[in-house]
């Protein structure tokens, strides 16, 4: 519940003091009285605005602190509401329902911060992840993340950007990034509407990371984080309720829909994982990959194509099979050949070369992961050693394939993982 409220705390933070690098030391600070006290005293009836009280507190102290003779207009201002951002100040009065996550998610995606930045920022306060985490799941050093993370704290901080979602007056469409369109004074501006198309991008590309973290964890001793996975499709559905005629949006939306759709037949009781050929289909959530194709075939049929739309119309061909063997795998590899010209990534030719090994066979598949070798993204990646096994064994090479197996137990720092590509490994020395 706390990782849940964390994002929506930090929101009604910034958005009435600004401050975010403190906002974000004040939200942890009431996070752990929350952790020390709840147990003890009990839940709150409105638990985030008993964190949104306590942080505000721990903030505003902060602030009042830093030498307050020297430094009084500029805390008096630094506290001060912006009020025309602000519908009402942070605190119990708000509805339970009511929160500032999504335009916290906007903020960090704000065009004055690199590509980079954006996602990682968002990745750190919106999906709740740690440094750690976010450099795994973006392919890069610990190190480097967390010199992206400092370096768009300070931007956001220098560019003083305002906080909220700002809607349009009658008629006009909001735009992606919550503001009324791109027409003003001087008419349509295209530097306005390509930075709002950049920044929904990021948006969706980082609420794609935090389910994908979320549907299976990094590291840990379980498969899954359902609590993150929810958040992310939650805040999807509220994008999606914004801009329902983009295709991307409703084509992200479904793709989470139809991929959680198997989580309950992901793991066993004990938490084992499942692979998708041994899943119980009888346990997937019929009504969520309803929703999902319904929404992935409006899509596709009414807007331009798009990279989410595809993967989510993969996992509709494995969704509606009734049985791994009524997979139609012929359709999966000609959806990848259209993915992988639209974006050429790692973890897309990755899933191209499993397509191809389901209808080609394994050797050609094997020959394609000789060039994702080269690719610095994915080179010494758990999941690329994982695939060269599966296909390893697929070709009869055993002792090959328990090398590789092997390898990517050794990778992985997810605790059910390690334990399924081991118990591979201990069945091929058998």
């Amino acid at each position: 519940m706390l990782r849940r409220l964390a994002p929506q705390v930090l929101g009604a933070l910034v958005r009435r003091y600004g401050h975010f690098d403190e906002a974000e030391d004040a939200v942890q600070e009431a996070l752990l009285a929350a952790a020390r006290q709840w147990p003890q005293e009990g839940r709150p009836a409105n638990p985030r605005g008993w964190l949104i009280r306590v942080a505000s507190r721990r903030l505003t102290d902060q602030l009042r602190s830093e030498d307050a003779r020297r430094r009084r207009e500029e805390t008096a201002a630094a506290l001060t509401p912006r009020d025309e951002f602000v519908a009402q100040p942070p605190g119990e009065g708000r509805a339970p329902d009511e929160d500032d996550t999504l335009a916290l998610l906007f903020l960090c995606c704000q065009a004055e911060l690199p590509p980079a930045g954006r996602i990682a920022l968002t990745l750190r306060a919106v999906g709740g992840l740690t440094t750690a985490e976010i450099a795994r799941a973006l392919l890069v050093p610990e190190a480097t993340m967390a010199q992206r993370i400092t370096r768009a704290k300070r931007r956001i901080k220098a560019s003083a950007a305002p906080f909220g979602i700002r809607r349009g007056g009658a008629g006009d469409a909001d735009g992606p990034d919550g503001t009324c369109g791109s027409e003003g004074v001087g008419g349509p501006d295209p530097g306005a509407a390509e930075n709002q198309a950049q920044r929904l991008a990021d948006v969706l590309h980082v609420l794609y990371l935090i389910f994908n973290e979320g549907y299976t964890a990094t590291s840990g001793r379980d498969l899954q984080r359902a609590d993150l996975a929810a958040e992310a499709i939650r805040l999807t559905r509220a994008v999606h309720a914004r801009l329902p005629a983009d295709g991307e949006v409703a084509g992200l939306l479904a793709l989470m829909l139809l991929t959680d759709a198997r989580r309950t037949a992901r793991t066993t009781p004990d938490g084992d994982l499942v692979p998708l050929a041994e899943q119980d289909r009888t346990r997937w959530d019929r009504a969520a990959i309803t929703e999902g194709v319904a929404l992935v075939s409006d899509a596709l049929t009414h807007a331009p194509l798009g990279p989410y739309q595809l993967r989510a119309a993969i996992a509709a061909v494995h969704d509606e099979a009734a049985s791994d063997e009524d997979t139609d795998w012929v359709e999966i590899l000609a959806l990848y050949e259209v993915l992988i010209r639209l974006v050429p990534g790692p973890v897309e030719r990755l899933g191209h070369a499993v397509a191809v090994a389901m209808v080609h066979g394994p050797r050609q598949a094997l020959a394609l992961l000789a060039h994702l070798d080269e690719d610095e993204r994915l080179a010494g990646h758990h999941r690329l050693e994982a695939v060269r096994a599966h296909l390893l064994e697929a070709a009869g090479e055993r002792a090959a394939a328990r090398a590789a197996y092997a390898k990517a137990a050794g990778l992985t720092l997810s605790v059910p993982e390690r334990r399924y590509l081991r118990l591979r490994a201990a069945r091929l020395a058998e």
